[in-house]
């Protein structure tokens, strides 16, 4: 089975097992399009019907005819756009809003009890697994609070872990790799003086998306180290973000100068060094983790 025949298959899965192919969802009377309409309605409104057509990728037709079955059922009206007289928002009504209620409370009665017959450790994976296809595929609802932290418990062996299965995907890298993060981060939380070293792990909720780490090389220069960004939250600015905190750090603890490894195949990463004031200082061939890599130091002034 490929990547296409995986998504495809995961599609009729949920949708039959979530009861979406029901003309009666949740047994309201209501297809599953039609209750879509209506909690939008309820919790992002008012809209215009061409805004809500886009925002739910819906034929303006079929829309059209789902908003007149509301408006004979009293759970919409139609209003004036205070910026513009000439279009008409549509919000939802107090029965409009009565009849979304009972389908909100079945649709969370439904979903927690599919929750409660796993174990803790597959609802935390099912949990995070769905934030994390709705990150790649960025919809635009996520609203997730973005957050850095110090290391808590568990942190360190998501940092081995992630390190060692994207390396691994992307760079071809063995596992020798993975034991180099085992023993940097093992070192760290052996020997880490609080004062002039850091490490931040970035959350979106309550999954791990990224870690930084700033440690001391001597007692004017820093290294940042475990630099590391899952590949659905690149390109959001998230990257940049940790950069700032880890140089901000090192600027306050006093160090004058701040340094990095890296390798040349990390090009979307350099090109953040560079952005942030970076520059390459010194570079050489070498065999690393089982492949022919380019080994580069890049630092900065602080």
């Amino acid at each position: 089975m490929d990547e296409i025949d995986e998504i495809r298959a995961f599609n009729r899965f949920y949708t039959r097992e979530l009861g979406l192919l029901s003309r009666s969802y949740l047994g309201s009377g209501l297809g599953i399009g039609e209750v879509r309409v209506l909690y939008d309605l309820a919790h992002c409104g008012p809209w215009t019907a061409r805004e809500l057509a886009e925002r739910l990728a819906l034929d303006e037709g079929y829309l059209s005819r789902v908003l007149k079955g509301f408006e004979r059922r009293g759970w919409i009206e139609r209003r004036a756009d205070s910026g513009d007289a000439r279009r008409r928002r549509i919000a939802l009504t107090p029965d409009g809003m009565a009849a979304m209620a009972p389908l909100e409370e079945r649709s969370r009665a439904e979903v927690g009890a599919r929750l409660a017959k796993l174990d803790p450790e597959a609802r935390t994976g099912l949990i995070a697994g769905a934030a994390v296809m709705r990150r790649a595929l960025a919809d635009p609802d996520l609203r997730e609070p973005l957050t850095f932290s110090d290391l808590a418990p568990g942190d360190a062996g998501w940092i081995i872990s992630r390190h060692g299965a994207l390396y691994a995907r992307d760079e071809g890298y063995d596992q020798s790799f993975e034991g180099l993060v085992a023993g940097i981060v093992a070192e760290f939380i052996r020997t880490r003086d609080p004062a002039r070293e850091r490490a931040w792990v970035a959350r979106a909720g309550q999954e791990r998306i990224g870690c930084i780490f700033c440690v001391r090389e001597t007692d004017e220069v820093a290294r940042l180290r475990l630099f590391l960004l899952e590949p659905a939250a690149r390109g959001r600015g998230v990257g940049r973000q940790m950069l700032d905190l880890c140089l901000g750090f090192a600027r306050q603890a006093g160090y004058r100068r701040i340094v990095l490894w890296t390798h040349e195949s990390h090009r979307a990463a350099c090109a953040l060094y560079a952005a942030a004031g970076f520059r390459m200082t010194s570079e050489s061939p070498a065999v690393a983790f089982g492949q022919a890599v380019v080994d580069q130091t890049w630092a900065r002034d602080l």
